[in-house]
């Protein structure tokens, strides 16, 4: 349940920081650099994918079974 929870608050987290990016993008402001909030979001993504590799390699998720 721990991974749920964890993998959910990292999404919530991706897409605000890709709503912050949207909002500098529409604002046109030079000031701020709308690649820091994009970095962050690539890298939320990168933590999550391994995280959840590492809960399969782990056997703390299991996969679904094949539908055949």
């Amino acid at each position: 349940m721990a991974i749920k929870i964890i993998v959910s608050g990292l999404l919530v987290f991706m897409v605000y920081n890709l709503c912050r990016a949207m909002m500098i993008m529409l604002k046109n402001d030079p000031d701020v650099p709308m690649s820091k909030f994009i970095g962050r979001r690539v890298l939320v993504s990168v933590i999550i994918v391994a995280l959840l590799l590492l809960a399969l390699a782990t056997g703390v998720i299991t996969p679904n079974r094949r539908p055949y």
